[in-house]
């Protein structure tokens, strides 16, 4: 049986999980996981003896862990792939990847730095019209400037089910954790670049269960949201919240001074 090395981010697992569900690939590799976002190292020795290699793409920036570095480890007999690095703020236009907070949003912070009081930031962020203040229609067309440049580096193609199906159903749970649908497509997508049969994923869970995040209700009725407005209920940390609900906790937690905000969240 031959090692595959797997170097990804949080979708890696789920993507093993589904390439391993295909007996024809099962029967040939045994995998090893290695995590890219927390810097996890990849033994001396693990690549050099490995038959297959799928990665998500990773720059310069990144040193012994850039793709090209890990690349160049690898013997001659083994075959490589980029593999989706599925990412999509369409659904949170004003998310922020800032450190010291999770799930940061641009508007809401600006409020709580205004200093103002907790009822006012809520009425201001809930009800005072996002289009006036951003452009909605650009922000989503950057996402998908991005997710296609993204896109290019691997053969499996996925930016086109999110512009087709964005709006009917929802696609992300978070900005990089996907569905069902775009996981299974792309492990599909891997399975078939590799030769083999993809099996039917139909009954295959949600990857990423714990954590819907909740869509400004302005976002879906500006994008015609089919499954969204100001009274759907969204997953977060076992208990079900509206958008409304889940704003309010946001700003409890940043007025308080808390900065692990998911923690937050599964305690109250």
């Amino acid at each position: 049986m031959e090692h595959a090395v797997i170097h990804a981010n949080c979708q890696g697992e789920p993507l093993m999980e589904r390439l391993l569900a295909c007996p024809q690939f099962a029967a040939r590799y045994q995998c090893e996981l290695y995590l890219n976002y927390v810097r996890e190292p990849i033994p001396d020795g693990t690549l050099e003896q490995c038959g297959l290699f799928l990665y998500q793409y990773l720059g310069p920036e990144w040193g012994d862990l850039s793709s090209a570095r890990l690349l160049e480890r690898l013997p001659d007999s083994a075959r490589s792939l980029c593999i989706p690095n599925m990412f999509f703020t369409g659904y949170w236009p004003l998310w922020s990847g800032e450190p010291g907070f999770n799930y940061r949003d641009i508007h809401l912070d600006a409020l709580v730095d205004a200093s103002l009081s907790m009822e006012e930031i809520l009425i201001l962020f809930l009800r005072s019209p996002l289009t006036a203040r951003f452009d909605l229609d650009r922000l989503l067309r950057d996402t998908f400037a991005r997710e296609r440049e993204r896109e290019s580096r691997t053969p499996v193609k996925y930016v086109h089910i999110i512009e087709r199906d964005f709006r009917s159903e929802r696609l992300f749970n978070t900005v990089n954790h996907p569905g069902p649908k775009l996981l299974n497509h792309a492990a599909a997508g891997v399975l078939k670049e590799l030769g083999f049969e993809p099996p039917d994923y139909s009954e295959m869970p949600d990857a990423f269960p714990e954590f819907e995040q909740p869509i400004h209700p302005q976002v879906a009725e500006f994008h015609e949201l089919a499954f969204a407005d100001a009274s759907t209920e969204y997953m977060v940390y076992g208990r079900r919240r509206t958008f409304a609900r889940y704003a309010a906790r946001y700003v409890e937690a940043r007025l308080a001074g808390i900065t692990d905000f998911i923690a937050y969240l599964v305690s109250c």
